[in-house]
């Protein structure tokens, strides 16, 4: 049993990696969940798999954050039938491309700004008004030590996490006066299909990333995010920073220590 039994628990980019992670989390500690994320089919996956394994309660839509009028009918449609979320977690994001500033894709600006700081923005502008008339909830944000700590070719992708990461402190003085919890969870390496996706499906590329060393994977983020929402609902994790141990911060990662 946990505080989470019973909760009604929002996670958009829930198909796969950290987002489906948390799926199996939350569902294996009795909450009741919506499911969003662009993928249908790995979407219809996962809640497969949950329904099977933990008899979960899931409502699916297919929604793509960047489209607003797409996350608001989504939202109206969650709010006019199960309500507000107890617990929202804005987890869709993704890196595209690694380029200097001066030959930067324009596509992979767009594509970035667009998922992780708008997409952040449109979810919690239509979940979070009923949270603030409720009173309670918590919202979760996904950000990375990436908002913390620049790295070479980095700069858009390190610029939405920086902002990801105002976005968080600004929240959470923007519902002072209410219960409601704002927490950052911002992992560093995690073994997910995020340098796939970065390098546009360049599978070798994707797994140097990696090499050497034994990254985080998506349970262990799950981890730490149960963690933090299960805390007791006087206490706020602001932001937690998470790393492998073999990583001391952005540029310093121990390559020679394997995988376990």
């Amino acid at each position: 049993m946990t505080r989470l039994s019973g909760q009604l628990i929002l996670v958009t980019g829930a198909s796969s990696g950290i987002g489906a992670a948390c799926a199996r989390r939350f569902a294996k500690q009795g909450a009741r969940l919506v499911l969003w994320a662009r993928r249908r089919e790995r979407l219809e996956a996962v809640a497969t798999e949950l329904r099977a394994a933990h008899g979960a309660a899931i409502t699916l839509s297919i929604v793509d954050v960047r489209e607003r009028d797409a996350v608001q009918r989504a939202a109206q449609q969650l709010l006019q039938t199960l309500g507000a979320p107890d617990v929202l977690l804005n987890n869709a994001g993704l890196a595209s491309g690694l380029s200097k500033l001066q030959e930067g894709d324009f596509e992979d600006w767009d594509r970035m700004i667009d998922t992780n700081i708008k997409g952040v923005l449109n979810v919690t502008r239509f979940i979070l008004p009923d949270m603030v008339r409720r009173g309670t909830g918590h919202v979760v944000n996904i950000g990375s030590t990436a908002g913390h700590m620049v790295y070479p070719m980095g700069n858009v992708y390190n610029a939405t996490k920086f902002a990801m990461r105002a976005l968080n402190e600004g929240m959470n003085l923007d519902v002072s006066g209410t219960s409601i919890r704002v927490s950052s969870v911002d992992p560093g390496f995690v073994d997910t299909e995020f340098s796939e996706v970065r390098f546009h499906g360049d599978t070798a590329r994707a797994r140097a990333v990696y090499d050497g060393f034994q990254p985080l994977s998506a349970d262990d983020v799950a981890d730490a995010i149960s963690y933090v929402v299960n805390l007791p609902p006087h206490v706020n994790v602001l932001d937690m920073i998470l790393m492998p141990t073999a990583q001391r911060n952005i540029y310093v990662v121990d390559r020679n220590t394997g995988r376990s």
